[in-house]
């Protein structure tokens, strides 16, 4: 093997995983930073920064799974200026893709990494004007699932077609798992990368050797993604992965996607229970690494919005 890590070492790719300590910070000097996911809507949103006041917890990022394409145009809006208010970023999943669209094979028990990919022109072609409408509305940050969306998207940018703030944050269901992959992303004009729930730390590690793109790490994983529950390990993802965004999901709780005011008090109480076991998460990483670094906000970096 010594010839291919050698190789490897060539490409300026890590030849192991071995659990290094990570120097990169973010561009304020902080190891870390938190981020709340499934954010559906602008009720979700005010119950979410309530209790994160409530719990003195900071919350730098709020990401949501349902996409613009279920808010309508004064919904994102008001989440753009309550976003903007706080300077918090928002970031919104770009959809429609094949898991919401006619395709049976991303229903199928094989199918499941076809369910995150745009299919098709007319499909690219929705996604991009999500992107467009998302932006349009203030929001500067949008979850990408798809890699011919990020690299189209990413032209559009550079060109002048999508405003050169907004910001590419990978989703989780891209699915790529080794340094050599996420580095693919970081190239196309990814801003942060999701890296999937069940990484080891050695595994973060070699990840964060070859990029420089923040990580964003599922300390408590969806059931649908694993269900783990990694708390204790949050001073060691810090300390390998940083400059990382400490995501907390939720375990044994409902799938609300594609979400919608039939589900608001549902999704408010899931919200709220993501901030308490940030809460926790957060007491844990206090004990075990005092020392670790957090973003202060405004903290430069965030994806925050533009308020019309």
């Amino acid at each position: 093997m010594r010839q291919t890590r050698e190789f490897l070492r060539s490409q300026g790719l890590p030849t192991d995983d071995s659990p290094a300590t990570s120097t990169k910070r973010f561009p304020d000097g902080a190891q870390y930073r938190v981020e709340i996911p499934s954010t559906e809507g602008p009720e979700v949103l005010d119950a979410v920064l309530a209790e994160a006041d409530a719990r003195h917890v900071p919350v730098h990022r709020i990401s949501q799974g349902s996409g613009g394409m279920l808010l309508t145009d004064d919904e994102l809006r008001t989440m753009a200026a309550t976003a903007a208010g706080r300077s918090v970023e928002l970031s919104l999943f770009a959809r429609p893709v094949a898991g919401w669209d006619t395709s049976p094979m991303a229903t199928a028990p094989a199918g499941g990494p076809v369910a995150a990919q745009a299919r098709g022109t007319e499909q690219l072609v929705h996604v991009l004007e999500d992107i467009r409408r998302t932006a349009d509305a203030g929001i500067r940050s949008v979850l990408i699932t798809d890699l011919g969306v990020l690299k189209v998207a990413a032209t559009m940018r550079a060109a002048g077609d999508l405003p050169p703030d907004l910001q590419f944050k990978i989703s989780v269901q891209m699915g790529l798992a080794n340094p050599a992959s996420v580095r693919i992303a970081e190239d196309l004009g990814a801003d942060t990368y999701n890296v999937p729930t069940d990484l080891s730390i050695g595994q973060l590690a070699a990840i964060r050797a070859a990029t420089d793109l923040p990580l964003d790490v599922y300390v408590e994983a969806p059931d649908d993604m694993g269900g783990f529950v990694r708390h204790f390990e949050i001073a060691e993802i810090v300390r390998v992965a940083a400059p990382v965004h400490v995501k907390f999901g939720l375990r044994n709780a409902p799938n609300i996607y594609p979400s919608g005011t039939h589900l608001t008090p549902t999704a408010v109480a899931l919200g709220r229970e993501r901030v308490r076991r940030a809460q926790i998460g957060l007491d844990l990483l206090r004990r075990y690494a005092p020392d670790a670094e957090g973003s202060q906000l405004p903290a430069p970096g965030l994806a925050v919005p533009v308020a019309g």
